[in-house]
């Protein structure tokens, strides 16, 4: 188990990259995205789901704004594409919440982003959508989605909105797998989490941010630097 030290930021701010609105068609429809482009010469891409709906998790959430942003900006140094959507009704995609058939917005999502940019990618999803990102990826839909180089995992849920979350599916993954949550996390315990990554195939990593719970709070930065340096590993 790693945690995040205070590693300081990196160099001085500079403007983000051009962003545009793309439909994405999805198995209940359209899909409403947003494409954060990234250096012409990039060598991978990136996908970032979204919370649970049920609490207000679109693609505007905080957290999933600030690991676009991470693996984007040119201040981070990878200057990636991003693409983030909103999972069928919520905001203007169509269809309804199922909490389940969600999967099929990220196969359809990463269809998008492989068609649109012919590299590798890294699917990164936060609490509802790392559940399932990974699901997608690992579990009912592997053998229809588009592979991917690896996959982040932030504030995974083991518990939440009533609702159990299990992933023994894990354990014939071998897709490179990134952990991270913070150790006050209000929907997995650090105990519970590793419980999980102990039993995923390898190769997985898990980091814990200390003192940040679910939400990263106050803590968005360290997240943002274990995810920017975990993601630099993934390079082919």
């Amino acid at each position: 188990m790693i945690t995040a030290d205070a590693t300081p930021l990196p160099g001085p701010r500079t403007a983000g990259a051009k962003v545009r609105t793309v439909d994405l068609i999805g198995p209940a429809g359209r899909l409403e995205a947003v494409i954060n482009e990234g250096d012409p010469s990039a060598p991978m891409a990136a996908l970032v789901c979204h919370p649970h709906p049920a609490g207000g998790g679109t693609m505007h959430n905080k957290v999933v704004y600030h690991a676009m942003k991470a693996l984007n900006a040119p201040e981070w140094g990878l200057r990636w594409p991003v693409l983030r959507f909103n999972f069928r009704g919520v905001g203007r995609s169509e269809g309804e919440h199922d909490g389940f058939a969600e999967t099929g917005d990220v196969v359809a999502a990463l269809a998008w982003l492989r068609d649109a940019y012919q590299c590798p990618i890294v699917s990164v999803g936060f609490s509802f959508g790392a559940a399932i990102a990974l699901q997608a990826l690992c579990g009912e839909c592997k053998e229809k989605v588009a592979p991917v180089q690896a996959i982040a995992a932030l504030g995974l849920p083991v518990n939440g909105g009533g609702r159990a979350y299990h992933y023994g599916f894990l354990r014939n993954c071998g897709i490179p797998k990134l952990f991270l949550s913070g150790d006050r996390d209000q929907f997995a315990s650090a105990e519970s989490l590793e419980k999980i990554v102990e039993q995923a195939a390898g190769p997985r990593k898990m980091v814990l941010i200390p003192g940040a719970d679910h939400f990263f709070t106050g803590q968005l930065e360290r997240m943002q630097q274990a995810l920017v340096a975990w993601s630099k590993e993934q390079v082919p």
